[in-house]
């Protein structure tokens, strides 16, 4: 029976409340039920826009002829720099076991005053919001929590004022302190997810910048750090953990930090696709987008509050455009990794959409403009990581091809003469030592010309091509095959040799080089010329030997029927 008449008590305040508010009233029913949370405001509360701001609580309470509106789910309510929002609402009785607060989940409003009617009827003002200190809230958080006095006997009035440089469409919803918790406790699993993987980032890109001396990763680290300030911003934990006693620091980071990232990521682009060398003025231009970030962030923080999202948006955009092209420009060009690239950021591209959205009005707070940019940067970062280290093993490949142009052929990767030379030295001194003989041969290609009238110049060019192959399946894998000249090679074969292996090695080459080749006419044969020698029996001089291998093929006639030469003939 007391249960039911507490109830009966409660319905008839409300009905009251109802009587003496009028037609302002909302038209649902706010009840705080811990079995549903979070409790949205709706169109309970009414609100209305100051436009000059200057309107305290005291009297826009006492104040009837206010052109109030009742408020609405999901919302967006124009306001810009010198504008209030007002919004009024009664919390109706409820039980007081649980501690209630009214939740703002956006942690970029400026100023959100919660007044709330004592007994002598003053107004008592809560303050949250960037442009105060986050260690002065009533209850430090990574966006605006105010507590709620709730009374399970009487309804409780409240005002709520709302600042913002531009307009405000975050939902108003009370949560009570078991629910806080649960829910913070998602929250942080996400962030932390996504900090740690951040902090991963940055930590191997500045360890492979130190050992392998690639500056690209120096700026990827800078722009996964600067990515991770910027998201920390956004989310409040920056003012929660990093700055919660700077509150003009906090207000202006939103619009600063995000400026600064793009800039190093228009600089990163240009790095990875190696723009220096493909286009100058290309590069010259990422690198103008680049430098004009840091400019318009010393604008930003001097600009009125209103102007700031007015100069970083454009900005974005454009530098997001123009980084999109220059990318496909690249690629179209050769390079290996533009495609990639816009492929792993796509994912941020996609969700920063929802953020610059909220900014303009477009759509109110959700979950996606809040947390939907560090999903597409979990995408995007072990992508930027995976294509830095391909870049670093194509660059270091690249290098080794340029160092060892002194030591081999580029167009068969055979060692060149210098380097035959050096190995047929240590082959004599190996063959003196153990007592051995080796064998070293000269080729000569002999067919080229006939090749070029019967095909083509194309067929003649890859006919050496060809012939490098075939003496490196002929070789073992102590033997050496060298690249000469155009038209010659030269091969070590190490020893030990019977006479009859040594006799046959020459004719083998011959007989390799007869043997069609795969998709090619049977006329399309290499016809070789070989001359060998033994070492150290035929010379103990690598030069020497050269020589006069080189003497001995020169004398053979052009008409000659004979394929293999002997110096100890």
């Amino acid at each position: 029976m007391r249960f039911w008449l507490g109830r009966c008590r409660r319905w008839m305040a409300l009905l009251l409340l109802v009587l003496l508010c009028g037609t302002a009233v909302g038209r649902s029913v706010l009840e705080l039920d811990t079995a549903r949370q979070p409790v949205a405001l709706l169109d309970w509360g009414d609100y209305w826009i100051d436009p000059t701001g200057q309107l305290q609580a005291d009297q826009t309470g006492a104040r009837d002829d206010l052109p109030w509106q009742p408020t609405r789910a999901r919302a967006i309510y124009p306001i810009t720099s010198g504008q209030a929002l007002w919004i009024r609402f009664t919390v109706p009785p409820a039980p007081d076991a649980e501690r209630w607060y009214l939740e703002i989940p956006y942690a970029s409003v400026d100023r959100a005053s919660l007044y709330t009617q004592d007994s002598i009827g003053q107004w008592n003002e809560q303050r949250a919001g960037d442009t105060v200190a986050v260690s002065q809230w009533p209850v430090p958080h990574r966006h605006p929590l105010l507590p709620l006095q709730v009374s399970a006997e009487e309804p409780r009035r409240y005002l709520l004022r709302i600042e913002n440089p531009h307009s405000f469409g975050a939902p108003l919803t009370f949560v009570s302190e078991s629910y806080l918790y649960r829910s913070e406790q998602r929250v942080s699993l996400i962030l932390g997810i996504y900090f740690g993987l951040a902090g991963l980032a940055v930590m191997l890109a500045v360890l492979s910048a130190v050992s392998l001396r690639d500056s690209t990763y120096s700026i990827y680290a800078l722009s996964v750090a600067l990515m991770a300030l910027t998201q920390a911003s956004m989310t409040g934990i920056a003012g929660l953990h990093l700055w919660p006693d700077f509150a003009w620091w906090n207000d202006v980071a939103l619009t600063v930090l995000p400026c600064l990232t793009v800039a190093s990521l228009s600089w990163f682009g240009s790095a990875v696709v190696s723009l220096p060398e493909r286009s100058r003025r290309l590069n010259a231009l990422m690198l103008g987008l680049a430098g004009l970030g840091p400019v318009l962030c010393i604008a930003i923080m001097l600009a009125e509050p209103s102007l700031r999202f007015r100069l970083m948006v454009p900005y974005v955009v454009l530098s997001v455009v123009v980084g999109t092209l220059v990318m496909l420009w690249a690629w179209r060009r050769g390079d290996r990794f533009g495609l990639w690239l816009l492929a792993g950021a796509a994912p941020v591209i996609l969700t920063a959409a929802f953020p610059l959205a909220r900014i303009s009005g477009l759509i109110p707070v959700s979950f996606m403009t809040v947390h939907g940019m560090q999903i597409g940067i979990a995408f995007e970062l072990p992508v930027l990581l995976v294509i830095l280290m391909l870049r670093s093993q194509q660059r270091r490949e690249h290098n080794r091809r340029i160092q060892g142009m002194d030591r081999m052929d580029p167009a068969t990767g055979l060692i060149n003469g210098h380097v035959f030379a050096e190995r047929l030295i240590r082959m004599i001194a190996r063959s003196q030592r153990l007592k051995h003989q080796g064998v070293v041969l000269l080729i000569d290609i002999t067919n080229t010309d006939q090749i070029e009238r019967t095909f083509d110049r194309r067929s003649a060019e890859e006919l050496p091509l060809r012939v490098a192959g075939r003496l490196l399946t002929a070789a073992r894998e102590i033997d050496s095959v060298a690249r000469l000249s155009e038209r010659r090679f030269g091969m070590l074969v190490e020893g030990p040799l019977t006479p009859e292996e040594a006799a046959q090695t020459g004719p083998r080459v011959v007989a390799r080089g007869l043997m069609p080749f795969k998709n090619k006419p049977l006329e399309w044969v290499a016809q070789l010329r070989v001359a060998q020698a033994l070492v150290p029996l035929d010379g103990e001089d690598a030069q020497d030997v050269i020589d006069r291998l080189g003497s001995l093929l020169a004398s053979v006639p052009a008409d000659s029927k004979r394929a293999v030469f002997s110096l100890h003939d």
